[in-house]
């Protein structure tokens, strides 16, 4: 036994480092796994899964993403189950099996060292973590991606030997997996034909290698073709039809941001210009020249990564498709410039810088050793700082369909509604929603007759007097708001608040709002508001019931900041017992939109607490800056100073 563990020793000891690495990349992929919410396109994920097979590749057929990934999802999920942790982890071991395989192509084309730092560079990375704790699709784009490329270095340099063909098939059916995973997978596939060519003509005094090379290249390519064949018009249909998504934004800005995802993570902020010294520091090592006899010329090695980088990023360039939603595509940038950064940090640490008049050979290898590890700490802190945001600020958190479940539960009603506004989320809301209230999905299909929504929406008020309404991706299927100008104009809204990127408000059916004042107010808000006048719903309140007021603006001159309107139930000791806070007309008529002498109708509701014992009550109307809530602009009335609100006639609550 003795003696069989010293020989085994070694391979443990040099299997040590790779297995603590492994260690911590699922340490960081696990954490907290379960912690957020599903999200609307998990749900997605979730529900074509449970699918049949059949069914599956039918509806990805309508989806935007080809069904390999839907397939694997539902495989695991028939051994692992439907829990959140179980439908993420199948991403959290696809992004461990890419550490691995980053360590092995950095093996394959540097060195052990090399590799190993690039697996640590991923490891780290904010935007491969959050990506391997999503149920989607690009955890496993960025595995296939890598692995593609670590069989066509491994092919490539065998098929120099003249023993290739069982890793060309490998390589064939790992790109065409990728191809039925991602559509932007054929960026690695690209890269891998740019860098093809270069070797090629590196090859070219051995012409029967390269020949042979040519033919298998050739071949494997057609068999990766043959295999994604039946799939092709589907993709050819989704890829043309996409929207153009690009938005305007400076060259110079869309590159800080790209940098920023591939080096530091999409958690990590802005990132200043000179930040990206370090990483320029180590890439530029990677890139110094190497004379020294390989298999293949380091440039060609060095340049491998570089140039897989530059086309998968360049596409988002040249497609128009730039957008921070996009940015997911940046994956396998993202391992390849890790591979680089890696590289550049084992070849300064190992340097032997011959002597000069300045310094000796010792001093100038320490300095290449102390440029190597400051610049590589950096980096790595930097993905640190990024990784602690992605766990714990809530500003990267995904839409929390849990707690907006929750939210509607705690206090069901007869006469309640739900309606779910765009595409998408009833898969999810369904995951936790187990209530009985009715739900409508609206606009109906893929949206686009206002005049159908319109009635839809109008229909669901005739037979429910309370509404909860959830807002997301609007831009879609709804994007003349016709949802929410239909309550606006014909509910009162309660209460509004965001959950993640999700909207959840709540409406109140009450008497319709009228078009005119009952009440005539007259009362200048600053030097240019008008409020006209005011009406309410009913003339008194009960506990437990919502008092709906509809205010009348206009200005007198176009205005240039943004007011939120505030309105407050208050005790008669002036102590505050409800508010309502929006922008004029449910955020939908901002003020810097109104034209002068236009009339502007904006509707409240104020929730009255079922505790609240009868008596006298005061609503109150004010007006400030969004960017600056405690500054309220001062109220005149007849010309008479009357503070910093308006107070309306007294309320009853019996």
């Amino acid at each position: 036994m003795l003696s069989t563990f010293r020989r085994l020793k070694p391979t443990i000891l040099a299997a040590a480092p790779l297995l603590l690495l492994l260690l911590l990349a699922l340490a960081l992929r696990i954490h907290r796994l379960e912690t957020q919410s599903l999200w609307n396109d998990e749900g997605n994920s979730l529900r074509l899964a449970q699918r049949s097979a059949h069914d599956l590749i039918d509806a990805a057929g309508q989806d935007i993403h080809p069904p390999g990934y839907y397939l694997a999802l539902k495989g695991w999920i028939g051994l692992a189950g439907e829990s959140e942790f179980s439908l993420r982890a199948l991403s959290a071991f696809e992004g461990l099996l890419t550490v691995a395989a980053v360590a092995a192509l950095g093996r394959a084309l540097f060195s052990r060292a090399a590799g190993m730092l690039a697996g640590l560079l991923v490891a780290l990375s904010p935007l491969a973590v959050y990506y391997s704790q999503e149920t989607r699709m690009y955890a496993q784009l960025g595995l296939l991606a890598v692995l593609s490329m670590w069989l066509f270095v491994v092919w490539l340099r065998r098929a120099q030997m003249g023993r290739a063909r069982r890793w060309a098939l490998g390589l064939a059916l790992c790109n065409a997996a990728g191809l039925y995973t991602q559509y932007s997978f054929p960026f690695t596939m690209l890269a891998q034909g740019a860098l093809f060519a270069a070797w090629f003509v590196w090859r070219r005094r051995s012409n029967s290698t390269a020949r042979r090379a040519l033919i298998d290249y050739a071949a494997l390519n057609g068999l990766t073709l043959a295999l994604f064949l039946p799939w092709l018009p589907t993709a050819w249909d989704q890829i043309t039809g996409w929207p153009h998504t690009g938005v305007d934004l400076a060259l110079d800005e869309q590159l800080r941001t790209v940098f920023t995802w591939i080096v530091y993570g999409n958690t990590a902020g802005v990132i200043s210009w000179p930040r990206f010294i370090w990483p320029g520091l180590l890439i530029g090592a990677a890139l110094w020249p190497d004379r020294r006899a390989h298999r293949f010329p380091h440039s060609w090695r060095a340049g491998l990564p570089l140039a897989w980088a530059g086309i998968v990023t360049g596409a988002l360039f040249v497609s128009g498709a730039y957008r921070e939603a996009n940015l997911k595509f940046l994956l396998p940038a993202q391992a390849a410039a890790a591979l680089v950064m890696g590289h550049g940090a084992r070849r300064l640490w190992v340097a032997q810088p011959g002597n000069n008049a300045i310094l000796s050979q010792r001093k100038s290898a320490y300095i290449c050793r102390l440029v190597a590890g400051i610049s590589l700490f950096l980096v790595i802190i930097g993905q640190a700082n990024a990784l602690d945001a992605l766990y714990t600020d809530p500003a990267y958190a995904r839409a929390d369909y849990r707690a907006i479940t929750a939210r509607i539960t705690a206090d069901p009603r007869p006469g309640d509604a739900i309606i779910l506004d765009a595409p998408n989320q009833a898969e999810v809301f369904t995951y936790y929603y187990r209530g009985e209230t009715p739900i409508y999905k609206l606009p109906r299909g893929l949206g686009g007759n206002d005049e159908l929504t319109r009635a839809d929406v109008l229909d669901v008020m005739t037979n429910h007097r309370r509404i909860f309404v959830l807002f997301w991706g609007e831009e879609e299927r709804d994007p003349n708001r016709v949802v929410q100008a239909t309550l606006d104009e014909h509910a009162y809204p309660v209460t509004s608040a965001w959950y993640g990127d999700v909207r959840l408000a709540v409406y109140s059916v009450l008497a319709e709002p009228p078009t005119a004042p009952q009440v005539r107010t007259d009362a200048l808000f600053g030097d240019h508001i008008l409020l006209d006048g005011t009406a309410l719903s009913a003339e008194r309140a009960q506990p437990g019931g919502v008092i709906g007021l509809t205010l009348f603006w206009h200005t007198d001159t176009p205005l240039d900041v943004r007011y939120k309107v505030a309105v407050q139930l208050l005790a008669p000791d002036g102590s505050l017992i409800a508010q309502h806070d929006a922008e004029p007309a449910g955020d939908r008529a901002l003020t810097t939109t109104w034209m002068p002498g236009q009339a502007v109708i904006d509707s409240h509701g104020l929730v009255i607490p079922p505790d609240l014992p009868p008596g006298t009550y005061t609503i109150i109307v004010v007006l400030y800056d969004i960017n600056a809530p405690a500054e309220r602009l001062p109220v005149t009335v007849d010309g008479v100073a009357a503070g910093d609100h308006l107070a309306l006639p007294p309320l009853e609550v019996h």
